[in-house]
């Protein structure tokens, strides 16, 4: 029970890179804020963490988001400010591609060792969905001319209906099912692949993993927020931590919707006025009551049910988030002693789609010594991802024969070595309380041209921020940067 209260001028639910960019910008502005966060750190889905080895050694890694491409304008700029410093991933030598018949081929360039006609299908669909990015755009894909035909058609349908090379259609679905959406090609529209596409440019900048996958920032994405964090506190905000928000007080109701005949009490069904104006709200959460003109929702759409709403929020909100779901993936981190590809001409980086591990990069780190100089690790450090199936059935089997079979696929690119890593930690963002899944939240086949227009308007005086809801930088820490931002603007022009 909590026994503190805060009289503030706004109140934000989530310390992750959007809600601390929110109450830093509020801050900054003369507002008073207080952010109250269900975990016992900032960041959210960026976390700095450890792989323990097995003769007690601790090995960093990046549990969560970690890289930046250069599109990300936004986060690039906050970096800088915040003082922080990045590096670019390992990208020297060849890099591996294991072909649908098991076959290992090594390559360099940007182009798949693939035959010219699976080439001229890849180079066929990528144009396609080039095209249909600038068409659709990221600002408002629900608004697009054709949204309602593109987002009830599977984006493995539609890559069907224009190819019927089953190793183009593989290799061009990584770039947005298994390497962004997390979900099966055939579980989410076409128009959402699109507008994964529109956020990073185009299709072409996804393919493109020394553009998708640039830089890191030195000590880990999580500094961006643990920086953030003490900023705010510098401004007199206050970031209270393990103290999950579980009620929101956020408005009157509407008496005419109270329906006496079967005891239904008067509730906002039908949505307020004045959505985004300052009003009254109360957050109660585990160790702080906070009372606020607005409120800022900085956690993922699926996490919005689990806070008790008062009244309940409008019918058309309760629907929309009942069709937006996280994906799956496992991130697989294996240290070594050295990096041994390295020694044998290769980067690192190996694709091969449909397998169990679609993707794997050097994730070699670096950090800063006792003089502030960015020094790399001596150990080696890959990261593979097994994405949406495969992730289940991972996890279905019992940890040895998951870790075996992780390695194995990881071995097909880069030889036996792989199988001796001297330390292993594998992400596991779904049995996380305050996540549910990785990277992030998407629509249900055609829920998007549907829903999509509320995901950032106001409701009442509650304001929405995160990655998921994002346009340029959609599921990424820089959209989620520009969410923040933009959300405390609207905020601070009304107060």
């Amino acid at each position: 029970m909590n026994t503190t209260t805060h009289e503030r001028d706004v109140v934000v639910i989530g310390a992750g890179p959007a809600g601390l960019t929110a109450a830093h910008t509020l801050a900054k502005a003369g507002k008073t804020v207080t952010v109250v966060e269900a975990r016992d750190r900032v960041g959210g889905r960026t976390w700095n963490g450890t792989a323990v080895a097995d003769d007690g050694t601790p090995h960093f890694i990046e549990i969560g988001g970690q890289w930046i491409s250069p599109d990300q304008t936004r986060l690039t700029d906050l970096v800088d400010e915040l003082g922080l410093q990045t590096y670019q991933r390992y990208r020297k030598g060849k890099s591996v591609y294991v072909s649908p018949d098991g076959s290992r081929h090594t390559y360099e360039g940007d182009r798949l060792p693939c035959t010219e006609e699976t080439e001229a299908e890849m180079d066929k669909l990528i144009a396609l969905l080039d095209d249909l990015a600038a068409e659709v755009g990221a600002e408002a894909p629900w608004a697009a001319e054709r949204a309602a035909e593109l987002d009830t058609v599977p984006f493995r349908d539609w890559l069907a209906r224009h190819s019927d090379d089953r190793e183009a259609i593989d290799n061009v679905s990584i770039y947005v099912a298994s390497g962004m959406l997390t979900k099966p090609s055939y579980a989410f529209s076409t128009l959402q692949a699109v507008l994964m596409a529109a956020s990073a440019g185009s299709f072409s900048n996804l393919v493109d993993e020394d553009f998708i996958l640039d830089k890191r920032v030195v000590g880990g994405m999580q500094s961006v927020s643990l920086t953030l964090a003490e900023r705010i506190r510098e401004l007199g905000g206050d970031i209270v931590l393990s103290s999950p928000a579980r009620q929101l007080t956020w408005s009157g109701v509407d008496p005419t919707t109270a329906d006496e005949a079967n005891n239904v009490p008067a509730d906002v069904r039908n949505g307020v006025p004045d959505n985004g104006a300052p009003g009254t709200v109360t957050v109660v959460s585990d160790k702080v009551t906070v009372h606020a003109r607005n409120v800022v929702l900085a956690v993922p759409p699926n996490l919005y049910s689990r806070i008790q709403f008062v009244p309940p929020m409008p019918r058309e909100q309760h629907i929309a988030h009942q069709h937006i779901s996280m994906g799956l993936v496992i991130k697989v981190h294996a240290v070594y002693e050295t990096p041994f590809w390295r020694d044998k001409g290769l980067s690192g980086t190996c694709f091969g789609g449909g397998r169990l591990v679609q993707e794997v990069y050097d994730n070699t780190n670096v950090q800063t010594d006792a003089d502030g100089t960015p020094v790399e690790d001596t150990n080696g450090t890959l990261v593979g991802f097994v994405s949406d199936v495969y992730a289940e059935q991972m996890w279905a089997l019992p940890e040895a024969e998951r870790r075996e079979a992780i390695l194995s696929a990881m071995a097909d690119y880069l030889g036996p070595e792989t199988m001796h890593p001297i330390a292993f930690y594998l992400s596991d963002m779904a049995a996380e309380e305050w996540t549910r899944g990785a990277y992030a939240t998407s629509y249900d086949l055609g829920g998007l041209h549907r829903w999509g227009h509320l995901q950032n308007r106001p409701t009442g005086p509650i304001h929405y921020a995160c990655s998921d809801i994002a346009a340029e930088g959609y599921q990424h820490v820089d959209g989620a940067v520009r969410q923040g931002e933009a959300v405390a603007r609207t905020i601070i022009e009304g107060l």
